[in-house]
This record gives C-alpha cells, sequence and structure tokens, in this order.
C-alpha cells in the first residue's frame, strides 16, 4: 500500500517535470529560430549595403570620366565617400553585433543541451528501473518477513517447552528426596 503511493507520487512527480521543461525546451528552441534568422538577416543586410557601396563606388568612377561635370562628380564622391565610410561603420557595428548574436545563440544553444538532458524517455527508463529494484527489495522484505515471523514462532515453542521440561524437573527433584525418605524407612522397618 505504501509503496503504491511512492510510485503514484514518482509518476506524478514524472508528469510534472515533462510538462515544466518541455514548456520550457520549446520555448529555447522558438528563441534560437528567432535568433537565426535575425543573425541570417542582418547577414544579408549587410552583404547588400556592399552591393550598395560597390554599385555607388562604380558611379563614381563613371561621373569621374567627365570632364566637364567634375565639380559634380567631386561632390557626388564626396558623399558617397561619407557615405561608404558610413556604412563601412555601419557594418562594423553590424559584425560586432553578429559576433554578440552569435555568443548568446551558442549560450542559448548550451542551455538547451543541459535542458535536454532531463529527457523524458531516458527520465522514464530510470523510473522503471527504480519500480523493479524497488519490487525485487520488497519480496525480499516480504521474504525475511516471514522468515523472521517463524522464527519467532519456534523460538517461542521451544521456550514453552524448556518451561514444560523444568518444570517437570523441578517436580522429579522434589519427589526424588522423598522416594529416598521412604525407600530408608522400608531399609529401617526391615532391619
Amino acid at each position: 500500500m505504501l509503496t503504491t503511493k511512492n510510485l503514484e507520487k514518482l509518476i506524478e512527480l514524472e508528469e510534472t517535470l515533462r510538462s515544466e521543461y518541455q514548456v520550457q525546451l520549446d520555448a529555447k528552441d522558438a528563441e534560437i529560430a528567432a535568433k537565426s534568422a535575425e543573425v541570417a538577416q542582418q547577414v544579408q543586410e549587410k552583404e547588400d549595403k556592399l552591393a550598395i557601396i560597390a554599385k555607388q563606388l562604380e558611379q563614381i568612377t563613371t561621373l569621374s570620366a567627365d570632364a566637364t561635370t567634375n565639380k559634380r562628380t567631386e561632390q557626388l564622391n564626396r558623399e558617397l565617400n561619407q557615405r561608404c565610410e558610413n556604412l563601412h561603420e555601419e557594418a562594423a557595428t553590424q559584425k560586432k553585433r553578429i559576433k554578440a548574436l552569435q555568443n548568446d545563440l551558442s549560450a542559448e544553444r548550451t542551455e538547451l543541451k543541459a535542458l535536454k538532458q532531463y529527457d523524458p524517455a531516458k527520465m522514464k527508463k530510470n523510473l522503471d528501473a527504480s519500480k523493479r529494484k524497488m519490487a525485487e527489495k520488497a519480496k525480499a522484505t516480504d521474504l525475511l518477513q516471514k522468515s523472521l515471523n517463524q522464527t519467532k514462532t519456534e523460538k517461542a515453542d521451544l521456550q514453552r517447552q524448556v518451561k514444560e521440561l523444568e518444570a517437570k524437573v523441578e517436580e522429579l527433584e522434589k519427589a526424588a528426596p522423598e522416594a529416598e525418605v521412604e525407600v530408608e524407612s522400608v531399609e529401617e522397618a526391615a532391619a
């Protein structure tokens, strides 16, 4: 009866752990997927910006060939260089952000790996093994209890028999001195 309650408690504990950690695992998987998409988007934006920079540099070289629009070309060149520097700075900050996101992603993966250690199937297997061991121990305990009860019964019977024999011995000892007195009186009378 007591072991059944314990088993029920263990099963309830297993179910609560499974439900608690499954939600966390699903949440972490969703976070990882979102961060991976964000990293991919930022990489694509960086490539697009680098393509824009290349295109703008190509325009600058084409405009510098025109001598008549030299001032305009120089102005555009300055503007494009400024944009290029801004884009390079932005690309550098994006690289830093990507590295930070990659670090976050690796930390999340590590945490997810730690959470996956609480695998429900593995925990159920361990629980089943524990149940088997507990059942074997219960059987062994029952056998020992039966053996103990049998030994106690045998001991009580033997003690009772010893007391009966001691009582008989005492009776015989009491009867033996009286018999000796009678034998002596019969011998005296015969003499």
